[in-house]
């Protein structure tokens, strides 16, 4: 079971999700954060797609998949891509699998 969190920047207005837990698949849904294009994404990780393709088992070498950047980092929940505000949840969340 999983979940998925909602952020507002409380500077500039910017809204991410963040997923929590596993889904279905055993995979894991990892929020990073790009400096170069200044979005949050969402990159997949592990589970049945992980046995089978090992690019998907970590996220070392993974790109932006928006700009393609290499320079991704995991998003620490808190600071705003945009304008570095602090981000902060909304109360709203969804259950996904």
């Amino acid at each position: 079971m999983a979940w998925k969190k909602k952020f507002r920047c409380n500077s500039c207005g910017y809204e991410a999700e963040k997923y929590e837990g596993r889904g279905l698949f055993r995979q894991e849904i990892l929020t990073v954060c790009c400096p170069d294009c200044h979005r949050i994404e969402h990159l997949v990780k592990g589970g049945i797609i992980g046995d089978v393709a090992p690019s998907f088992r970590s996220e070392v070498g993974r790109l932006c998949l928006h700009c393609g950047s290499d320079r991704i980092r995991l998003w620490d929940g808190h600071t705003c891509p945009k304008c570095e505000g602090e981000m902060e949840e909304t109360g709203e969340k969804e259950f996904w699998s």
